[in-house]
């Protein structure tokens, strides 16, 4: 399964990131920075209106590389000036080709909340997300115990970070509502099969009490699911590869919306 394999792949990089800057050090650069955040990120995607999470993704395993030209700092200021609500940013080195770099240089560029979108297998990563100034961390239920879901959450609440946590399936969304998870996120994307069913959202927001944010991703491609999801109570959609193949970002987005 792909997504063990890049689970296994990312702890032998917090293993060679924590030979360079070992766990005391980065927790101590991490804990020196305000915890007083206001949680931007929780709070830009709880807006009247369904929200977009727009993806600076330069490939992906399932579609290779999206992004030959990538000039991701003009891709995050289009999405700003867009209207995104937040950013997402792949730092994924070997299948998604991304970067600490891109996240660090985008939090400095940008005034949106940004989501570091990576597998969060250490409790390292979350610490070297606020290093880096992203504002929301994502947790992956496929690759995490219910125990550690709930301390990451601890330490990233702690830390004035959100965390999008990601479920497939039911028995995910209800781990992920028991550890008391704020912000839900349903990937459409079967990580077996690479297939796409945006009915995965609307099947599962009914099980996400109403308090919960709650967010669509992956396979989010017209107005016309941009509606349905939002005719489900979806408070935020995350949309990569559509807005990444798109050379009017702004444009896409207006489109996207619906004109609302």
């Amino acid at each position: 399964m792909i997504l063990q394999e890049i689970a296994e792949k990312t702890r032998q990089r917090v293993a060679d990131e924590k030979a360079t800057v070992p766990l005391s050090e980065m927790k101590k650069r991490a804990e020196a920075l305000s915890p007083d955040t206001g949680f931007p990120f929780r709070n830009a995607l709880a807006a009247p209106d369904i929200s977009f999470i727009c993806e600076v993704k330069r490939a992906s395993p399932s579609k290779g590389l999206i992004a030959e030209d990538f000039p991701y700092l003009q891709i995050a200021k289009d999405y700003e000036a867009a209207g995104a609500a937040a950013i997402s940013c792949l730092t994924e080195p070997f299948w998604f080709k991304g970067s600490d770099k891109y996240l660090s240089e985008i939090a400095a560029a940008v005034k949106l909340p940004v989501l570091r979108k990576d597998f969060t297998v250490d409790e390292y990563m979350i610490y070297q997300a606020k290093t880096l100034g992203a504002s929301a961390v994502l947790l992956i239920c496929s690759i995490l115990s219910r125990e550690q879901l709930a301390e990451y959450l601890e330490i990233a609440h702690r830390l004035g970070l959100s965390a999008l946590v990601e479920a497939h399936d039911e028995e995910e969304v209800q781990t992920a509502v028991s550890v008391g998870a704020g912000i839900i996120g349903v990937n459409n994307r079967d990580l077996k099969t690479f297939t796409v069913d945006i009915n995965n959202s609307a099947r599962l927001r009914k099980l996400v009490p109403p308090e919960i944010l709650f967010v669509s991703e992956s396979g989010i491609k017209t107005p016309k699911d941009v509606a349905a999801l939002r005719q489900n109570g979806t408070n935020a959609v995350l949309i990569g590869e559509t807005l990444m193949r798109s050379p009017d970002k702004k444009s896409a987005i207006a489109e996207l919306r619906g004109g609302v």
